[in-house]
């Protein structure tokens, strides 16, 4: 492809921006025929812009979606304002562009939750994975209380509020979404409360549904189910491999999806046989590599594309754009393992209990499986207890009576 100026014939607001934007799509792993369909995008947006008498700065979504639907009704239907996504986030990245033109009621919103992530990153210290599902819950709870009393003003907001949400939020969800929820909520009541927002400190209105501990078994897979995912992934394919391998990480070594994201190149030490995970609250672990694991990491990396050498993330997304791969990437990962296996869909944390069933079945103790799977406390293990069968015969008690 020639200079991307020259092709585009930008002359307008965007020529300035042109020739980097397609530079920085080339580095995100776009294939030359998309990079040059995006340029020609662009160059139609800059001509738009000139006849409109807009300047770079006062390009924003709802001006897009204008263009957009300027060339529909020109017989563009195709046309999304969804692919110039990625042309807005290059140009904030070099200079400030308004989100909109108009603030919204929403936007009120947005403003507190920037001021609350910046409050849990900067005074907090969380890590991103924490960051990101607290503010996901912040939000969600934010805009069903701005629907329901036609505002954002959270003074007058009463522990009644919090407590109704709580239980509407429990009907609707998992077991599990809700213990994820009630910490952030409780996190983002004491940040309110804080910063003045609240006159009253809400947090303790957060009551948590009962949970009885161990109460539930672990559900490992069966071995031929784990043979079945693994063998579902077409190695001759980059993402094959990857995939091969992430499975590998969380069956074997029961690793977290997190804790898999966060793998980087140097983590992995092929001289001894050790791979350093990056755990819970910023803990660094060393286990040892099994080496079919490491087999699988070393024919991944080998085929693997990086177009940006600055990324020392071991897994990467292989449609661009080329990025680090997200833990929701990771569940999809398994979800389509499970869905070429023909296997009902499982999550990331299923394959955990699996390598930790494993272990147990090849003769671990729980005080092993408790170091491999980096357990703070050794009751977090001892569930898994209730699952070895062959050693609770040996302590079960006579029924009663006598056997029915």
């Amino acid at each position: 492809m020639g200079d991307p100026e020259l092709s585009a014939r930008c002359s307008g607001p965007l020529a300035r921006f042109v020739a980097g934007y397609a530079r920085a799509l080339a580095s995100r792993g776009y294939a030359a025929r998309t990079v040059e369909d995006q340029v020609r995008l662009v160059a139609e947006l800059d001509r738009w812009m000139v006849s409109e008498e807009f300047s770079a700065a006062q390009l924003t979504p709802e001006r897009l979606k204008q263009f957009v639907q300027t060339k529909r009704r020109a017989g563009h239907q195709r046309l999304s304002h969804r692919r110039f996504t990625s042309l807005l986030g290059y140009m904030r990245e070099l200079e400030p562009v308004p989100e909109s033109i108009e603030p919204a009621a929403a936007n009120a919103v947005e403003i507190l939750i920037a001021r609350y992530r910046s409050y849990l990153e900067r005074e907090r210290g969380l890590a991103p994975a924490t960051v990101s599902n607290y503010v996901m819950q912040a939000r969600a709870f934010l805009r069903e209380r701005a629907d329901r009393q036609q505002g954002t003003d959270l003074e007058t907001m009463t522990a009644a509020e919090v407590t109704h949400f709580v239980v509407r939020q429990t009907r609707r969800r998992s077991p599990g979404a809700v213990k994820m929820l009630i910490p952030a909520l409780r996190s983002l009541l004491r940040f309110l409360y804080v910063d003045g927002i609240t006159h009253l400190p809400l947090a303790a209105a957060v009551l948590a549904p009962p949970n009885w501990n161990a109460s539930s078994l672990p559900r490992p897979l069966e071995p031929h189910h784990v043979a079945a995912l693994l063998a579902s992934c077409d190695r001759r394919r980059i993402g094959g491999r990857r995939d091969y391998a992430i499975l590998k990480l969380l069956v074997r070594l029961g690793l977290r999806a997190s804790e898999v994201i966060a793998l980087e190149l140097g983590d992995v030490d092929w001289r001894r046989g050790e791979i350093l995970i990056r755990g819970k609250a910023k803990r660094l672990e060393r286990l040892p590599l099994p080496s079919d694991v490491g087999e699988a990491l070393g024919e991944y990396l080998v085929c693997t594309r990086r177009p940006d050498v600055r990324c020392r993330a071991v897994f990467l997304s292989v449609i661009a754009p080329i990025t680090p791969l997200t833990r929701f990437g990771v569940k999809d990962v398994v979800y389509h393992a499970c869905k070429r296996a023909k296997l009902p869909r499982i999550g990331p944390h299923r394959l955990r209990h699996t390598a930790a069933s494993q272990m147990l079945r090849s003769g671990s103790s729980l005080t092993e499986i408790a170091q491999v799977l980096r357990h703070r406390s050794f009751l977090t293990t001892a569930v898994y207890a209730k699952i070895d069968v062959g050693s609770l015969r040996t302590v079960a008690q006579p029924w009663p009576g006598g056997a029915l």
